[in-house]
């Protein structure tokens, strides 16, 4: 099998460093829209966002035995022949079963998690989907409070299907708010839905971080999880 090369910081921000058999994002027809750079950032890293749909068990002690339906994002980190490797947050596909992966053409795909890290809260989810294209990764160890950035993902994909409102990916643009320990601090939300979803620089689409949602009681502040630690999780497991 081919081996597939993780994009990471050396690759210096450079679009092109993604591994040679991941298929290219085709140029898009000349649009007014063309010489905006957060519109290019997203039309690029668009593809390679995935929803991830599951059964759980319930919260509610009452209803012990029972599975409820959870959902959450991902994003393309390598692909090949042999289908394609999706990182997430751990919490998204925690205990989950019947996982499936729903791509940015409506295809819907089973899906296995085949790592997996409950303390850095990541995982690593496989699909049978080949040559798929994938996401530049870079760092965020540079990366200063005020740094404008967006989150892709989607967001309560379930209440979007009851309204007819269409199944797609959604994009928010913020900025880091807070360099923290081992978490960007975003003056973004993450909406349920969003959570595993990429958080990438503003004009180059480079993805420094996962989406990740930590406080119950204030759902205005979003955080992220460094790529640094996402590179750290990846060494050895991708393929």
């Amino acid at each position: 099998m081919l081996l597939i090369a993780l994009a990471l910081a050396s690759c210096s921000f450079a679009a092109g460093c993604a591994a040679s058999s991941a298929e290219r994002v085709p140029n898009a027809s000349p649009s007014p829209l063309d010489d905006d750079p957060f519109v290019r950032s997203f039309r690029t890293l668009r593809p390679t966002v995935v929803l991830f749909t599951m059964n759980v068990p319930s919260d509610d002690k009452r209803r012990k035995g029972v599975f409820d339906e959870a959902y959450g994002s991902g994003v393309v980190v390598a692909s090949g022949t042999w289908g394609s490797q999706v990182l997430t947050a751990e919490h998204v596909i925690h205990d989950a079963s019947h996982l499936r992966a729903t791509l940015d053409d409506s295809r819907v795909v089973p899906a296995r998690v085949t790592a997996a890290d409950e303390k850095a809260d990541l995982a690593l989810v496989q699909i049978a989907v080949p040559n798929r294209p994938i996401a530049t990764l870079g760092a965020s160890a540079r990366i200063e409070p005020g740094t404008a950035v967006g989150l892709a993902g989607y967001p309560i994909p379930d209440a979007f299907e009851d309204e007819k409102l269409g199944e797609r990916v959604s994009v928010y643009a913020g900025r880091v708010s807070s360099v923290r320990d081992d978490a960007l601090e975003l003056d973004l939300p993450v909406i349920p839905g969003e959570s595993g979803g990429p958080i990438f620089i503003a004009n180059t689409g480079v993805v420094i971080g996962l989406a990740e949602s930590r406080f119950d009681d204030e759902k205005a502040i979003g955080f992220a999880v460094p790529i640094e630690d996402a590179e750290h999780f990846l060494r050895g497991k991708l393929r």
